[in-house]
């Protein structure tokens, strides 16, 4: 490895970061019911009529258009679930239908009007008003989804809403992407588990379970796989024996520092760098690259460092390696409540809460690269230009949401 970084241009890092990602094309097919989170692997085809029959919206009558303004006899009353003669088409002259919600309404019917929108109801009889829609309340076979459409696209994310029009189709089984493998790792002598004594000369190791935590809440599933050992012979043996993951994650041990081995053990282990620092505050030796089939992601070992990058580089990445349409950040056009400056000459990740469509900066921006608060006190983060020194108080900003939905076509996110 040479002694010095090239920081890469933000945009360059982040188009190369994506293009190391190639979809997966492993499929396994899941029940209905486990089936949320999943990534649609092809085309899901309408197989059922939605609704599969005309049926009325309302408790109400149903009657021909054409008799609006008269006082009609009831014929029947039909319920929900009746079929069959129930439901067969028997209106004569000046004649309606007492109809329930969700009820299949004859043939012969065009019009449901609400109980309460009619006059003078009685067991028998019922007086339509004359200002009636035709078609009112009617809510005809197909009119939402026909046999034959495409339901869901291949690359969509499967949400409640999703499985609520796949049960509606009668589907049990759903064909989603297989789940791609994730490791997380760290490294650091002076770690140690939350399970182990730490002296004051030691820190506990929280990068870990923030990241795999992270990749929970955004539908992924990572192995912690222990901490890299500071040496170069021990990381490169350790590294070795994670190439059957889709991903490795780590953090710590890609800078410049005498007991940083983690890079140059990627390499020995055959990594073809994509990029290693990013002209960017806080996060510019994050390091990622490919080692044959495996992508690499090396963040920096600060915690809010770490977080903020895994979020912002990383994320996407995963997204589109899942085979999801969906991988770039959506932005929230809010009003930047309070002045506070920033770095001129690199991108800027700043910290903050969006709120009631305003963003206000997390401690003006006065946060160490190393603290864990800010991010607990932080739900957005907004990105600069490198010629940006500050955001006025009042001005129109752009900021992304943690754990909001990626979305299929990419937006400008600076500011």
């Amino acid at each position: 490895m040479s002694n010095k970084l090239t920081y890469l241009d933000f945009e360059e890092a982040s188009k190369r970061s994506l293009d190391l990602a190639d979809a997966t094309t492993l499929t396994e097919i899941v029940p209905l019911g486990l089936s949320l989170g999943r990534v649609v692997s092809q085309d899901i085809i309408c197989v059922k009529n939605l609704p599969a029959f005309n049926n009325s919206a309302m408790d109400g009558f149903a009657f021909k258009a054409s008799d609006a303004g008269k006082t009609l006899n009831i014929n029947k009353i039909i319920y929900a679930g009746d079929k069959g003669e129930a439901v067969k088409a028997s209106l004569w002259d000046n004649e309606c239908y007492k109809i329930m919600t969700g009820a299949k309404v004859p043939s012969d019917a065009d019009t449901i009007i609400p109980i309460e929108n009619c006059l003078d109801v009685t067991d028998k009889t019922v007086k339509i008003p004359s200002d009636i829609k035709v078609g009112a309340n009617l809510r005809l076979k197909g009119e939402e989804q026909k046999e034959g459409n495409v339901l869901f696209k291949k690359g969509e994310v499967i949400n409640a809403s999703h499985i609520t029009l796949l049960a509606s189709q009668g589907l049990t089984m759903i064909e989603v992407f297989k789940k791609i493998s994730i490791a997380v790792v760290s490294t650091g002598n002076e770690l140690k588990e939350p399970w182990e004594q730490s002296s004051d000369e030691e820190i506990y190791n929280c990068n870990s379970y923030a990241l795999v935590s992270l990749l929970a809440e955004n539908g992924f599933e990572a192995t912690y796989s222990g901490v890299i050992p500071d040496n170069l012979e021990a990381s490169t043996k350790f590294i070795s024996n994670l190439k059957n993951y889709d991903v490795i994650i780590t953090t710590g041990g890609i800078s410049m520092g005498d007991a940083d081995f983690v890079g140059q053990a990627f390499l020995d282990n055959g990594l073809e760098t994509a990029f290693h620092g990013v002209n960017i505050k806080p996060g510019r030796p994050i390091m990622m690259g490919k080692m044959s089939n495996t992508v690499v992601m090396c963040l920096p070992g600060n915690p809010l460092t770490a977080m903020v990058n895994m979020y912002l580089f990383a994320v996407p990445v995963l997204h589109k390696i899942q085979g999801s349409a969906y991988f770039h950040h959506d932005v929230t056009f809010a009003m930047n409540h309070e002045q506070f400056k920033t770095k001129q000459g690199r991108v800027n990740v700043v910290l903050g809460n969006l709120i009631n469509g305003g963003f206000k900066v997390t401690r003006n921006n006065k946060y160490g690269s190393g603290m864990i608060t800010a991010l607990f006190e932080s739900n957005s983060i907004l990105v600069t230009k490198e010629e940006t020194s500050s955001i006025d108080a009042a001005s129109e900003v752009y900021a992304i949401k943690f754990n909001s939905k990626l979305v299929e076509t990419k937006t400008n996110i600076f500011n």
